[in-house]
Formats: structure tokens, sequence, C-alpha cells
């Protein structure tokens, strides 16, 4: 019965808005101005409706954590913005230090900002990541360009220098450029830095980070994150389909 009178319900508003709409044009101002008030704040509704829902009923399914993982990891991680729909899809003209979710931040030194950065649905059939980031560059006058990722309190619970961090990603590029991941660990009033170049040409882009050859303080470890560092983005495309950390503790050297 309810699901009876919910669409009686919704045939009454879909009628009431196709008259408003056909008699918008003679519509005296001042209703007019009430109706479209009406209307933007109804279709901020739907749009939020038809994009959570839009993630939802696509695959990859929502908050999906599976890739490889190679033999004898302890801790894996996709981030968010890689997992599920972000209350804020999308930014443009963004300028530095501009958040993307709640790890995601975007550094810069432009002084005029031409960046995009939008989140979207993974919908190809290899995809294992829900979403992906999209970054459009136009003119760029800066000097760098970074995407930092926050490591949650996880990644660091228990880490040694016997582990080795390991990055894979998925990236497309509408022209070729170099793509640094330089892994950073704070440890009391120092801040261990390990920076690889991604292979970008080879089928796999995975780099790992060997502790090993730091002099990483295990007993104050207090933060870590990822930088992703683009060079020379200018009128580029950049997506990166996926991207995923896991940690492995490796034989004794």
């Amino acid at each position: 019965m309810s699901r009876i009178l919910n669409r009686l319900s919704h045939m009454r508003a879909m009628r009431r808005w196709r008259r408003a709409a056909r008699s918008a044009g003679r519509t005296d101002l001042t209703a007019l101005r009430e109706q479209r008030n009406r209307a933007r704040e109804l279709r901020s509704h739907l749009d939020r409706l038809i994009h959570v829902a839009d993630g939802r009923l696509a695959l990859p399914r929502i908050g999906a954590t599976f890739f490889p993982k190679p033999h004898g990891w302890d801790w894996s991680w996709r981030p968010e913005l890689w997992r599920g729909p972000l209350p804020v899809p999308g930014l443009s003209s963004v300028p530095s230090r501009s958040t993307l979710g709640d790890e995601a931040t975007l550094f810069h030194d432009c002084d005029r900002s031409e960046l995009t950065l939008r989140q979207l649905r993974n919908t190809r059939e290899e995809d294992l990541a829900p979403f992906g980031l999209r970054m459009d560059v136009f003119r760029f006058d800066g000097s760098f360009l970074s995407l930092v990722l926050d490591l949650p309190p996880e990644a660091i619970d228990g880490l040694t220098r016997d582990h080795l961090i390991r990055v894979d990603t998925v990236v497309e590029l509408e022209k070729p450029i170099e793509i640094f991941a330089r892994l950073n660990i704070r440890h009391g009033p120092n801040t261990e830095q390990l920076v690889r170049e991604l292979p970008l040409h080879e089928p796999e882009v995975m780099v790992e980070f060997d502790l090993a050859y730091t002099s990483l303080n295990e007993k104050r470890i207090e933060k870590a994150w990822l930088d992703l560092i683009f060079e020379a983005p200018e009128m580029n495309q950049v997506t990166l389909r996926d991207l995923t950390l896991c940690r492995v503790r490796r034989a004794a050297l």
C-alpha cells in the first residue's frame, strides 16, 4: 500500500513541476522567483542522490578493498578517494593546500591556479577500485605540484626498519610526464624521506620503499604520509584509476 501511495505522490509532484516548467515564460515574477528557489533546493538533493546511487549501483562495489598483495603482508590500504564517494567530488581553480576528502591534499606554488580535481567512477572491466581521481592541468606557472596522502595510524603501528612499503597505482596520462612517489615518516624531530620514480613505461606501476636503509627511530614514529610529485604537468590530464599501499616484513639482511 505504501508503495502505491509513494507512486501517486511522485506522479502528483511530477505533474506540478511539469506545469510550472511549461508556464515559466508567463508566470508572475514573484511566483517565478519562489519556484526557482524551490527548484534549486530540490535539484541539490536530486544531484546528491544521483551521485551516490550511481556510485553504489555500479561495479566495482563501493568500499572495495580487494587488490593483489605480496606474500607476508601485514597491513594494506586503499585511500578513501579510491574507495568511496566523497561529499565534494571535485574542485576547480584549486588553491594550494586544498583537501579532497579527509586524506588527500594538493600542494602547488602557482600564482594563478588553472587546476581541476575530480573524483570519477571506475566502470572498466579491469578496474578493482570503485573510484579514480582525474587531475586536469592547464597553464602552470609554478615550480612544483604534489598530491599528499596522509597514511592512517595503522600504517605505523608496529612499523620497523625490517619493513618494505609497497605502492601500486594505475595511471593514465594524456601525454608522458614523470611522477615521483616520496614516502615521509616523522620520528621525533626528524623526518625520513625516500623517493622513487614511478615506472610508468612498465605494465605494473609499482615502487617499494626499503626502510632498512633509513635512520628510522622505531620507538618515536609519529606520522607517515605519501607525496605524489608531478613534474612539468602543464597542459595534461592525469587519471589515477587506483592507488594502494601495503606493508611487508622482509627477510633479515
